[in-house]
């Protein structure tokens, strides 16, 4: 292979970032600035926020993403083998099968801890304390 034969990337990486850096400056001296204190003002699902939230974004929320994101680049893969499956074989079916069950592994051990568990009051984090009775004779002191 000689380097003649990259020539069409690399005009097509040129055109790319040329169009890239083009649209961008195109972008910014056709733009009208006029900011006025409502569009310099947070927006959010046409609601105003008056204050900061109150609590942080809840950590399960992230960890349900991440799992989200594990289980959609595991159909990706599937996807994949599943074009090729007569080329792959056995050892195809076999790597597919020790990543499948991996995967699930890994679903199990998420839900056993409790990752896949919404109902937060009823996590052991969040139970909320109890005063312990006081007793009669503490009572009568």
């Amino acid at each position: 292979m000689t380097l003649t034969s990259y020539l069409p990337i690399a005009i097509m990486f040129v055109l790319v970032v040329g169009f890239a850096v083009v649209s961008i400056m195109l972008g910014r001296l056709l733009s009208p600035r006029n900011p006025t204190p409502e569009k310099l003002e947070p927006y959010e699902c046409g609601i105003v926020p008056l204050q900061e939230p109150v609590q942080r974004f809840p950590v399960k929320f992230y960890l349900v993403a991440m799992l989200f994101v594990l289980f959609d680049i595991e159909i990706v893969f599937l996807f994949a083998w599943a074009v090729r499956i007569e080329s792959l074989g056995w050892y195809g079916g076999a790597a597919v099968g020790v990543f499948t069950l991996l995967l699930v592994e890994t679903l199990v051990y998420a839900w056993k801890r409790g990752a896949l568990d919404w109902n937060i009051p009823a996590g052991g984090r969040y139970r909320r304390v109890v005063a312990p009775t006081r007793t009669e004779s503490e009572e009568a002191a």
